[in-house]
Order: C-alpha cells, then structure tokens, then sequence
C-alpha cells in the first residue's frame, strides 16, 4: 500500500511500525538510536597504530574494559577483560580513571555507570550494540506484568530476579520491588534467597537461565515454570496457572546461545568422540540436560585452564570467545571446537569494531566526550539497591 493510499484511508501507522521503518526512536530502549557518522574507514591500515597513540596520548585518564565476546582487534586494546559483572567492578575499582571505555554492550555500560562515581563518565564506542535479549523486556512490558500478578492476587508473594543482562530500568522495577541481581554464576544463590523471602520468583528476562537453575540446580520440575509471554493478554497465562507457578519466566532469550540445539550435541558426539560438551546456561533446556558440563563464561575459561591435555571440547557460547580459546589451548594439544556447525557471532556485540573504538578514543583525546552511557539518579539508586542484595547474597 502506498503513502497516499494510506492518507487516503485515513489509517495511522503504529509506533512499532515507526520503529521497524526507522522513522521513530525509542530512547528508553536498549538499542542505541544514534550512531557517530564521521567514523574512520575500516580498511585504513594505520587503525591500530591510531588506537594506540590515542590510548597512550590519554594515559592513566582511560581504562578500557573488554566483554570475553569482543573480537580480537578490539580485545588487545583492552586493559581488562571479563564478563560484564566483573568488568563494571573492576571500573569501580579504578577511581582515578576519567573515562571508562566500554567494549562491550549497552546494558553493561549502564551497569558500569551505576556502580562508578559520578566523576566517571562512561562511553560505549557505538550506541548501536545493545543486546537483543536486554530489549526483550522494557520497563512498560514488565509494570503490565506486575499488574497482572497483582490482578491474580499474588503479587505479595513474588520476588523479582533480574539477570545482569537486562536494562538499568529493569534492575530499578527488581530493586524498588524487593529483588535482586543475578549472574549465570550466581543465579542458583540469588533463586535460594528469593525463595527464603516469598513463595513465587517472576525471573527476568532470560527464561533458559531461570528454568536451568530452578530444575537442574534446585531441583524443581518443568511444571513448576510457567512463561510470561509479553506480547499476549495476561501473559498468555490463567490467574490458575500463574497462582500454581514456582518460577514465572519471562519470554526472554539470548540469540547467540538459543541457537544451539539437542541436534548439535548429538551431531558433535559423532564426529568426535570422547567430546566434552560444555555450554553456557542462557542455553535451552533440552542443551543444558544433555550436555557434561554447563557454567558461566568464567566456568568455561577456568574448566578448559584445568583440561588436561588432548582433551576434545565443544563449547557452546559466542564464537570470538570459542576461537580465542582454540588458539590459546592448541599449543597444549587441547582440540577445542564450536559446538554449532553455523558461525554464530553475537550481531550485536560485534558492533564494537575497531573504527568504532579508535573514533572514541581520538575523540577522547581531543577533549569531546562522545557516547556518554548516564543512568539517571532515581534509576541508579533502585538498581543500585538491587546490585548491592545480589554482592550481599550468601
């Protein structure tokens, strides 16, 4: 249908509509709706020679973070690299840093802006790399679901976690509503607290964590989860079944470990045997139960350190990581492949390239602050509360 039959017909486009063509910005969204335009060519030989100078030329006024999922090019600037929890506390652990340079996500950055002093000023190199399951639910989408819980008569009775991979808005509605944060390294701690303070978890916004940790770690059954399903009336679930639930996930995932599938675990075990499946928890369920070993990125860092030697891994998370791995562990006659046949880069995290990160680096040198990640102060001081259960948990 063209424009003019559409003003003919009097019919008003939607906002999603807006947003899918472009022609609207969502600034309470996880994905960043400005992208720098005067960004140097990526084919300019001289990129790493410039990201160098403009770190060196800062000095001790930069400290540049580096997510496990960055690729190489960006990794070898970083003066630390992590997973987005440690890395947020290591910026906080730097006072004497003017800049912190996130190379990582939008949701991490706000985290590092909320656990640092107000005298640092946090910059993502591009706006853009936000995080696909972060935007699976916004601050309107989860109030709606607190209305419902409240409707079915059971909202005194839940207690929100939020995994770390969700929006500083999202730790804010945890904290203000007696919550708190969790890791994939320490959800199954952050589960057994919220159930010593209420009888009912809404875990957000990764349904596969949560599912993971209730069933295999708290040993809980698959009827006990139910899936809140955003986009339907009342969640798509009955006042019945949301008073019946344990654990109401949230219809979140991540696009890189929801890939995997049952078939590429039983696809890997035939060509190579004696593998050693090992994947990380945002995976599905049906992965997870029949994988050996399933841990946080750090988990699968330390258990490939402790591998002995010729062991055969299949590691399931994002490629960058996996391929790092692999070339650090061949010396030591360790095979280590990708469990998936499919490349599966993170699209987003990937968006922090090296034209990105040498444009804000330069910028930096010169005096202009670009790309400023800032929470606001109500926001900050709820997910700050949030952040400060999840460093209390026992």
């Amino acid at each position: 249908m063209t424009t003019a039959q559409t003003q003919e017909l009097d019919v008003q486009p939607t906002r999603l509509a807006l947003l899918l063509l472009g022609r609207e910005a969502d600034p309470r969204s996880e994905r960043g709706v400005e992208c720098p335009g005067d960004l140097p060519s990526a084919s300019d030989p001289d990129l790493v020679a410039r990201a160098r100078a403009a770190k060196e030329k800062l000095g001790d006024k930069v400290f540049v973070l580096g997510h496990h999922y960055q690729r190489d090019e960006v990794i070898q600037f970083a003066d630390v690299t992590g997973d987005s929890f440690k890395l947020a506390r290591d910026a906080a652990a730097r006072p004497e840093a003017e800049y912190i340079v996130f190379c990582g996500v939008h949701f991490m950055a706000e985290s590092a802006d909320i656990l640092t002093s107000d005298d640092q000023k946090v910059v993502l190199p591009d706006l853009a790399a936000g995080c696909s399951m972060a935007d699976m639910a916004t601050a309107e989408q989860v109030a709606e679901c607190w209305d419902v819980l409240t409707e079915a008569g059971i909202a005194e009775q839940v207690v929100p976690v939020s995994y770390m991979n969700s929006s500083a808005d999202i730790k804010a509605f945890t904290g203000k509503h007696g919550g708190t944060i969790c890791t994939s390294s320490n959800a199954e701690r952050a589960l057994n607290w919220a159930f010593e303070q209420g009888e009912k978890v809404l875990f957000l916004p990764d349904q596969h964590l949560g599912r993971n940790t209730a069933v295999r770690d708290l040993g809980m059954s698959l009827e006990d989860c139910v899936v809140y399903n955003p986009h339907r009336p009342n969640g798509g679930l009955t006042a019945d079944e949301l008073r019946a639930a344990k654990m109401i996930l949230w219809r979140g995932h991540c696009s890189v470990h929801g890939r995997f599938s049952l078939d590429s675990v039983n696809d890997v075990r035939e060509r190579i045997p004696g593998v050693n499946v090992l994947v990380h928890p945002e995976c599905k369920h049906e992965v997870v139960a029949a994988a050996d070993y399933v841990g946080s990125t750090e988990y699968i860092i330390k258990a490939l350190e402790a591998a002995p030697a010729g062991s055969k891994w299949a590691i399931g998370t994002e490629l960058n990581l996996v391929r790092r791995l692999a070339n650090r562990f061949a010396p030591e006659g360790k095979e280590i492949v990708f469990l998936d046949k499919t490349v599966c880069f993170c699209s987003t995290m990937n968006r922090i390239d090296l034209p990105h990160l040498v444009w804000a680096l330069e910028s930096l040198a010169e005096g202009t602050l670009v790309n400023r990640i800032e929470v606001d102060e109500e926001t900050e001081a709820f997910a700050k509360l949030a952040l400060e259960r999840m460093l209390a948990l026992p």
